[in-house]
């Protein structure tokens, strides 16, 4: 099953903890896990599907719907406690986190997707200890609900006192709602912010270090991976080093984005740097088929001036012109003796004839 991460409510009236949830987004986790924290082995619970025409034991939620349909599935609450619970339930929107996670808006905050779409048939329920308990809920698509990917959950919530005054303990459990709205499915991956800064040394001749950074925005409605390829060059393609490998970035759901900076060695100062990054989007499609699409390059430039190397010119050109200079002075006063002596034997000579 995969559970969610859901981040704590940003605006409460007292200050509340918040067990953070098991599982980040793509990775999954098999069996049940209870949401209990380490300090309170008293509470504890579990999600599931239910089993139905939908299948048994699924891993989420994960449906395919027209705009305008309609469907009813269920939540299973499992109470591993010695007493009952009784837990809010709601639905949110999901996105990704800038640690590549898949998290949850919090029940204060507008859900514009799924949160909005699936509707549990109660706000609360209560698990007697040790029972399970089905909450069924509906998922609605209106009329106007955009094709491709959607992604949200339901949440489980506890809220329990904490040990100190003014302190509440909000400990939430959730199961992922992945939804594929019927149409065109147009997956597109784009860079934005891209640009390279170059780390030379003091040796004129030594290579140095570039970085690339840049950020993926998913501007398409497919949940997509991308991988990358980065590389730095000199005018004309020349001296061209290729980052190492990159690993590929987390399942971005549409509109999210993924920042990313990548190290390059052995770069040259080659004035002007053309920095490439190379995205290839893979596609899940509903089958689980995994699809790579054409790649999609973008380039950018940077000034990259070997001012050592430009510093030792400069000295090198400023002794050849004082070189130049010294000897043009020195063949100068030279010819000044030789003219000053050939006119002093000339006034010699004609001092000799008189």
């Amino acid at each position: 099953m995969h559970l969610l991460r859901v981040r704590p409510a940003s605006a409460i009236v007292r200050r509340t903890i918040v067990a953070t949830l098991l599982a980040a987004f793509g990775v999954g986790v098999t069996g049940i896990g209870p949401a209990v924290s380490a300090e309170d082995s008293r509470v504890s619970w579990a999600l599931r599907t239910a089993s139905n025409d939908f299948g048994a034991d699924r891993q989420n939620f994960d449906y395919a719907l027209d705009p305008g349909g309609t469907l009813t599935d269920a939540l299973m609450v499992v109470n591993h406690g010695k007493k009952p619970l009784t837990l809010t339930v709601y639905s949110a929107d999901g996105f990704t986190t800038e640690a590549g996670q898949l998290d949850l808006k919090t029940q204060q905050e507008k859900s514009t997707g799924v949160g909005s779409w699936v509707r549990a048939a109660q706000d609360s329920v209560a698990v007697p200890a040790g029972k399970t308990v089905e909450v069924p809920f509906t998922i609605a698509l209106p009329k106007n609900a955009t094709p491709g990917d959607h992604v949200g959950g339901i949440v489980t919530s506890l809220s329990t006192p904490g040990d100190e005054p003014g302190i509440e303990v909000d400990r939430r459990l959730a199961m992922r709602v992945h939804l594929r709205v019927g149409g065109e499915l147009a997956p597109a991956l784009t860079v934005e912010g891209l640009h390279v800064d170059h780390h030379g040394t003091i040796n004129p001749v030594a290579k140095g270090d570039a970085t690339i950074g840049y950020t993926i925005r998913n501007t398409g409605n497919a949940i997509v991976t991308a991988q990358q390829a980065a590389s730095v060059a000199g005018p004309f393609g020349a001296f061209r080093v290729r980052a190492a490998a990159i690993d590929d970035s987390p399942e971005l759901l549409p509109g999210d984005s993924w920042k990313v900076e990548v190290p390059v060695e052995g770069v040259r100062a080659a004035v002007r740097l053309a920095a490439t990054v190379t995205l290839t989007p893979i596609v899940t499609d509903a089958s689980g088929t995994i699809t790579p699409l054409p790649s999609v390059d973008t380039t950018t430039h940077a000034w990259a001036v070997p001012w050592s190397a430009l510093a030792l010119l400069v000295v090198l050109v400023a002794a050849a012109v004082l070189a130049v200079r010294t000897r043009r002075r020195r063949a100068a006063l030279g010819e000044a003796r030789v003219q000053a002596a050939v006119a002093d034997a000339l006034r010699e000579r004609e001092t000799a004839g008189r």
